[in-house]
């Protein structure tokens, strides 16, 4: 046995890299499940995701509001951002995260059609330039979510800093398809709760 660490440590040490192995193969499993959807399901389900954004939450056009590039399949909200920039509501910024450091939070800096874009170190486009602002709602994709209002994502983490470190916090509205809800994530103690998830199928409240 290794000097200083008992067997309690050892079992913790063990649960938890198990516990890691496991929700690696989940996400990938999940990312491979939402990548097998075909282009059109795809298109229509981004469709209804973004009419059930505008119909549930008409005080998002008046807001700071923070949406994520489509990555890898994910739920395409631009048409719904850029029906919110052409209808000039007073308050309204659209906003894209920046990765900064891969151990700190996100920034975010406003976008609009024109902005020019640089990829980050995940292929992701961000905006190149622009001074960083706080958004009051929060756009997030899913790879993973369950009832509770616990999500999975890539693993990295930002999101989860984000929400911890904002204030005030963000509202934090899920987005991803019907295809990701999970019965339980079975969250660690740093994951972050989502308000509010939002799929093709409708609008769901946590039930924490």
């Amino acid at each position: 046995m290794a000097v200083g660490l008992t067997p309690a440590i050892l079992a913790d040490e063990s649960h938890a890299s198990s516990r890691f192995a496991e929700r690696c193969a989940l996400r990938k499993a999940l990312i491979e499940r939402r990548r097998g959807l075909s282009a059109e399901d795809c298109v229509r389900f981004s469709i209804r995701i973004c009419e059930l954004l505008q119909a549930d939450f008409p005080e998002f056009s008046g807001m700071r509001v923070a949406f994520c590039w489509p990555f890898k399949q994910e739920p395409d909200l631009r048409p719904l951002v850029e029906s919110w920039l052409r209808a000039g509501k007073k308050g309204f910024t659209a906003l894209l995260p920046v990765v900064i450091d891969e151990h700190r939070a996100l920034a975010f800096r406003a976008w609009s059609p024109g902005t020019v874009m640089l990829a980050d170190r995940y292929g992701i486009p961000a905006p190149a330039a622009g001074e960083f602002l706080i958004p009051e709602v929060m756009l997030i994709p899913v790879n993973g979510f369950d009832a509770a209002g616990y999500r999975i994502g890539y693993g990295g983490g930002y999101f989860d800093r984000t929400l911890a470190s904002v204030s005030p916090r963000p509202l934090a509205v899920g987005v991803g398809f019907e295809l990701a809800r999970l019965e339980s994530i079975c969250p660690e103690p740093h994951d972050q709760h989502l308000d509010v998830m939002v799929t093709e199928a409708g609008v769901f409240r946590p039930s924490r």
